[in-house]
């Protein structure tokens, strides 16, 4: 049903935005991980509503309970169960729209594939779903931490504000601003013009960019499998997320071969590339380099103004903005981001164990 990701790292989540939980079940994770909970809980205050002026004003704090897997501190190689109470949902603000199709929803879909559909904040539609993946992720980079693969996104841009390219940016400064951009002048007018937003009663949309260093060659399978297409797949999984592009992207399409191709050297016993437009894969596998990728986010959907539609029944109807949304989703992507490029890190690592002899 699709509510399941991985394949030796795998994960399942669960809940509704205004039911009564939502959670994760993490099956494969190897025996003997020692659990850090206060680093898990900062992973999801990172995502959690409310943390600044230019998110939505929802009040969840976010707060874990592990139900199974853990054993003294450690995990014991059975199925993890991490489940996060919801503690502030409004559903009256919902009331309005129960037979209404909001515009670039998923309300008009879910209906018409499941002929019912729980209005309360898209349901399981909703973005508060992607909590528990970051629940799950952050156990993922807790087991990379232990090989040495540390796993870094920011926001690179909202609306036409661009940051600078992360070979130029000092990555440690990400947390330094409500934005997530550690271009720290760029950082400044992006907040300016969320804010603007905001007022404006309307959303921008913007781009997070991932970076993943310390991974090992040899990580994907080809042919269908191949490394970029599950971290394409992961990230195209995100609610609002319109596009993924690795390495030299759509930019790599205006360059000659000649300029494009990484030419390899070899220094202190190690091979790598004198450039890096392959994004750290080639056919499919990681080649040792950086890992490198950028993930497209819409404009949120909700914004604070009347907008035509229809309902149920086909009637056209006014569908009035209520409720609290963000008017820029990209600050509190960049740990969802980080947490699926953790999953597929993490379950192509463990799968690459089997490859040979």
């Amino acid at each position: 049903m699709g509510n399941s990701f991985g394949r030796l790292f795998k994960i399942t989540t669960f809940g509704e935005s205004h039911g009564t939980a939502i959670g994760v079940i993490i099956d494969g994770c190897p025996a003997g991980l020692p659990l850090d909970l206060e680093y898990i809980q900062s992973e999801l205050t990172r995502r959690k509503p409310g943390q600044s002026k230019i998110t939505t004003q929802r009040k969840e704090e976010d707060r874990f309970e592990i139900q199974s897997g853990v054993f003294d501190g450690v995990t014991t190689g059975t199925p993890i169960s991490l489940v996060i109470y919801n503690k502030d949902q409004k559903s009256k603000d919902y009331s309005h729209i129960a037979d209404k199709f909001r515009p670039s929803h998923a309300d008009f879909t879910y209906h018409e594939k499941y002929g019912v559909r729980d209005y309360r904040g898209g349901g399981r539609s909703s973005a508060r779903e992607t909590a528990a993946r970051v629940a799950a992720g952050a156990v993922a980079k807790l087991f990379l931490k232990t090989i040495g693969i540390e796993i870094t996104a920011y926001v690179s841009r909202v609306g036409d504000i661009s940051a600078r390219q992360y070979s130029e940016l000092d990555l440690s400064q990400v947390e330094q601003n409500i934005v997530r951009c550690p271009d720290t002048g760029t950082a400044e007018e992006m907040i300016r013009l969320i804010d603007q937003v905001r007022k404006d009663r309307d959303t921008v949309g913007g781009v997070v960019t991932c970076v993943i260093s310390g991974a090992p060659a040899g990580l994907g399978e080809p042919v269908f499998d191949k490394l970029h297409a599950e971290l394409g797949k992961a990230m195209l999984s995100i609610n609002a997320v319109k596009g993924f592009e690795y390495g030299s992207g759509f930019e790599g399409t205006k360059m000659r071969g000649s300029e494009h191709n990484d030419a390899f050297f070899e220094q202190d016993g190690k091979v790598s590339t004198k450039s890096n437009f392959s994004g750290g894969i080639q056919g499919g596998i990681s080649n040792g380099e950086d890992i490198y990728f950028n993930v497209a986010f819409k404009p949120v959907a909700t914004i604070m103004q009347d907008q035509d539609s229809v309902n149920e029944k086909g009637e056209p109807v006014t569908v009035s903005g209520k409720g609290r949304h963000d008017p820029c989703v990209v600050p509190r992507a960049v740990p969802i981001v980080e947490a699926m490029a953790a999953l597929v890190i993490c379950d192509f690592y463990l799968v690459n164990k089997t490859s040979r002899l």
